[in-house]
């Protein structure tokens, strides 16, 4: 029986080209498998019959965009995940759900290779094969890019002898990679960390700096889940689809970093990543009010692992999954409604409100009616203080 590979096709030049180009390295059978997780771009139907026509065996699409928003971008909102403190892992976060995808195309087709088409020095290529061997422990990986020094000029030449229906003369100075989360752009003059980003860069977010009337906007959580926008009922898709729209029109969501690769070495990237950065805000907001002191405090450091995790691609990992079960019982009680208002790059909470909240008026006034026993405060300083000031009197001795 003929050996299958399974590729990870974008339907772009290197994916399209990577069909014939395994085929003859490796004498396999090509199965094209694309994943619409909010991208954008061409029609799912027409990716499919390119890859047929640039010579897969077969091919599938799926609509995962749903799924996506479902199953990775929902857990990433529950755990405010902002790897170093900044970028909502847009990518990251896609990367498993792909990856569900090619095992899955795997073991239905009998093939026993998933390939992808990342290079040897990103994140990505690490978190395809370690996501694949999580799942399915016998497939075995390759990167034509990185395996068989498939370079884009290669790519193209190889494109124009075979006649493949896909244009070579158009080519981006950037690396974009994109979803419905959010948006990474690299490369081209942005690697020297001098250069200012210019405003051709950006798709989903318009400039902050124009004058615009500002936006307000409710965000309804249930358990940690966006349910509804301005009263309506919404999908977790449609929550970031909304925001997207409404946060990106006032520019929230830019990013520009200098991060830690998996790999070793920083890169320069920027994202844009309005409704990602919109519902983070609204869900940090509201455990404030609903989540217990000792709780928050100790999820705060769950939510830093939690976000290296995925960005390292160990989304199926042990780990992840026991901090996945800590983050969803956190959130038990995150339900109600935040107020925020969206203006000049900026989405800034105005108003809270929970039946589950912990916020006690009548403890937090100073005004007349104060429930808070004031008098017993001076003997609490003295215990809490106890140790330090027992230490001290040695110290300074």
């Amino acid at each position: 029986m003929t050996e299958r590979v399974v590729l990870a096709y974008s339907g772009g030049l290197d994916t399209s080209v990577a069909i014939g180009w395994i085929a003859e390295e490796t004498g396999a059978e090509v199965i094209a498998v694309a994943v619409d997780v909010g991208q954008g771009g061409e029609d799912l139907d027409v990716i499919r019959k390119r890859a047929l026509a640039c010579g897969a065996v077969e091919a599938e699409v799926a609509d995962a965009k749903d799924e996506f928003a479902d199953q990775y971008c929902v857990p990433a909102i529950k755990a405010n995940a902002l790897y170093m403190d900044r970028y909502p892992l847009v990518s990251a976060l896609s990367r498993p759900a792909i990856v569900k995808h090619l095992v899955a195309a795997a073991q239905k087709h009998g093939a026993g290779t998933v390939a992808h088409g990342c290079t040897g020095k990103g994140n990505d290529q690490v978190r395809f094969e370690a996501g694949i061997v999580a799942l399915a422990p016998d497939l075995k990986c390759i990167a034509p890019v990185r395996d068989y020094a498939m370079t884009r000029d290669k790519a193209i030449a190889f494109c124009e002898e075979k006649g493949l229906p896909i244009a070579t003369s158009k080519k981006s100075p950037y690396s974009i990679d994109q979803n419905v989360f959010g948006r990474a752009i690299e490369t081209g003059f942005l690697e020297d960390i001098w250069n200012s980003p210019i405003e051709d860069i950006y798709e989903y977010t318009q400039d902050p700096s124009v004058p615009r009337e500002p936006d307000e906007v409710v965000i309804s959580f249930k358990e940690g889940v966006p349910v509804a926008i301005d009263g309506k009922p919404v999908t977790p898709l449609q929550a970031v689809q909304l925001l997207n729209e409404r946060a990106g029109a006032q520019g929230i969501g830019r990013i520009d970093m200098v991060e830690d690769r998996l790999v070793g070495i920083k890169s320069r990237e920027v994202y844009e990543a309005p409704g990602a950065i919109a519902l983070i805000t609204a869900h940090q907001e509201l455990e404030n009010v609903t989540v217990e002191r000792e709780l928050a405090r100790y999820k705060r450091q769950v939510e830093q692992r939690w976000g290296e995790l995925v960005y390292d691609g160990l989304w199926f990992s042990p780990l992840k999954r026991a901090l996945d079960g800590f983050i969803n019982e956190a959130n038990q009680h995150v339900t109600g409604d935040i107020r925020m208002t969206m203006h000049g790059g900026r989405a800034v909470v105005t108003g809270r409100r929970s039946d589950a909240s912990l916020y006690d008026f009548n403890l937090a006034t100073y005004d007349t009616g104060d429930t808070f026993d004031q008098s017993k405060a001076q003997g609490f300083i003295e215990i809490f203080g106890l140790s330090q000031k027992i230490a001290a009197q040695r110290d300074l001795a």
